[in-house]
């Protein structure tokens, strides 16, 4: 036993703390509204005692919530170690707008919480309660960087905070105690040595499967295959800057809009294709109509790609911390007028990328990686920052329960997520399906898109253009 305790980041989860940057804050982000009536106090207001004794005694289940950065010595990698001065009072946030409180106004405060960056020093995430919504709701805004989390393993945590039913019952506080970390010394040894290891293991296990056959061979060209359509699906080259990419600041907006999930399936059954691909459409007719009635911005010939990530989290992964995520890199067919056939192109594209593989490829960019923080989304960042812009935007769409769910004994009325904006990125679009709705999370830099309730209108005629379409 060495007596000290630390986790050393993946290289995916250590590349989101490399991407951070003064305008571009790579924290996750989400907005749930409830019904306040059965959490109110005896004062009217929402009984926050109750909430805070609930979330401390689930963090037992989600430990990195309890664990902060720290950095090996001269080469500045990150490990994960306890917290010894973790103090829920800091992370679990109470305000409240002026009664009543109108949605606008919580789009505005949810905007000013995610335009400031998590404090590193200190375990990375904030939850804010947030009373005096009218029609007596309130509101949870959860802030988690992302190296720490991806989309599906947070609808994993999300279920942890969360019942299927009402419930009044608070779990009894657990006896955390945090884990002494490492001196600057020790974690430079330690770290050297797992290195070390790691770096043997790899040359037995190659040894081995030489020795076995062709199998290593077969699954490297395989790999290698993936890698190379990935990078050749747009990685290396610039996508047109439009109104939607200028340089952006630190501050956000924050937007909503919903959609009818039996609407989005009911065109999917229609016209093929999977609930993914209604989505990319929608959003390839959306930024159509957008730049072009509101920014007078002429669309032909234009070369408009998304990042789209892909889970590759399998089945006995759920619940795991950490990223399991690939990205998928398209171009929207915003040049093309008719619906039908832009959702034909999008359909086509995302089956090639299926063909081809190219979440693996994507994976694959990553392992090799090396150990260093340059995966393939720094690698993006650094050709970002020299003027070549591989996608305009992240379009990310993250299954969940089509029940209701429950805070305690209040029921969730919506969850709108958020995705963050990388650098000449404008805007981001996150959606959440939730009990029959497809909930619209639109994250923009705040002067970049000053109307945003106009791009949510062209999200809504997009899909009534392919609900018309699937009649």
């Amino acid at each position: 036993m060495n007596g000290f305790h630390y986790e050393p980041l993946s290289y995916l989860d250590a590349s989101f703390l490399a991407l951070e940057s003064k305008t571009s804050h790579m924290h996750v982000a989400g907005l749930a509204l409830f019904d306040a009536a059965p959490l109110k106090g005896d004062d009217g207001g929402i009984d926050i005692a109750r909430i805070r004794s609930h979330v401390e005694s689930k963090l037992r289940y989600i430990p990195r919530y309890r664990q902060r950065l720290d950095w090996v010595p001269f080469d500045r990698r990150p490990v994960w170690v306890d917290d010894e001065h973790f103090s829920i009072d800091y992370h679990l946030r109470h305000s409240s707008l002026p009664r009543p409180g109108t949605e606008t106004q919580l789009k505005e405060l949810a905007g000013r919480i995610v335009s400031a960056p998590l404090d590193r020093s200190k375990p990375l995430w904030e939850l804010w309660v947030i009373e005096g919504i009218d029609d007596d709701r309130f509101a949870l805004v959860a802030k988690i960087h992302h190296c720490m989390i991806d989309g599906i393993s947070g609808v994993d945590l999300t279920t942890i905070l969360l019942n299927i039913t009402p419930t009044s019952e608070v779990e009894g506080p657990d006896d955390w105690v945090a884990r002494p970390g490492p001196t600057p010394t020790q974690l430079a040894v330690a770290e050297a040595a797992r290195i070390t290891g790691r770096i043997v293991d790899r040359l037995t296990n190659f040894s081995e499967a030489v020795r076995d056959g062709i199998t290593l061979s077969d699954r490297t060209r395989d790999k290698s295959t993936a890698a190379l359509s990935s990078l050749r699906s747009g990685w290396l080259r610039a996508a047109d800057r439009t109104p939607l990419n200028p340089d952006i600041g630190p501050n956000r907006r924050f937007d909503w809009t919903d959609i009818p999930l039996d609407g989005i399936k009911s065109v999917k059954n229609q016209l093929g294709g999977s609930v993914n691909d209604v989505v990319l459409a929608i959003t390839a007719g959306a930024v159509r109509r957008f730049l072009i009635e509101e920014r007078a911005y002429d669309v032909t010939g234009a070369e408009f790609r998304v990042m789209n990530p892909v889970s590759t989290r399998s089945a006995d992964q759920r619940g795991a911390l950490g990223n399991q995520v690939a990205m998928w890199l398209l171009e929207l067919p915003i040049q093309e007028l008719d619906a039908r056939a832009r959702f034909e192109k999008v359909k086509e594209a995302t089956t090639n990328l299926k063909k081809t593989n190219q979440a693996l490829g994507a994976a694959t960019l990553v392992e090799i990686s090396s150990g260093t923080p340059i995966t393939l989304l720094s690698l993006a960042n650094r050709v970002v920052g020299s003027k070549i812009r591989p996608f305009n935007m992240t379009v990310t769409n993250i299954p969940g329960p089509q029940f209701p769910m429950y805070l305690l004994e209040s029921e969730m009325l919506a969850n709108y997520p958020m995705v963050p904006l990388w650098s000449q990125h404008g805007i981001g679009v996150a959606l959440f399906s939730y009990n029959g709705r497809l909930l619209w999370g639109i994250h923009a830099d705040y002067d970049t898109l000053p109307d945003s309730d106009r791009f949510l209108a062209a999200i809504q005629a997009s899909f009534r253009e392919l609900q018309e379409l699937s009649e």
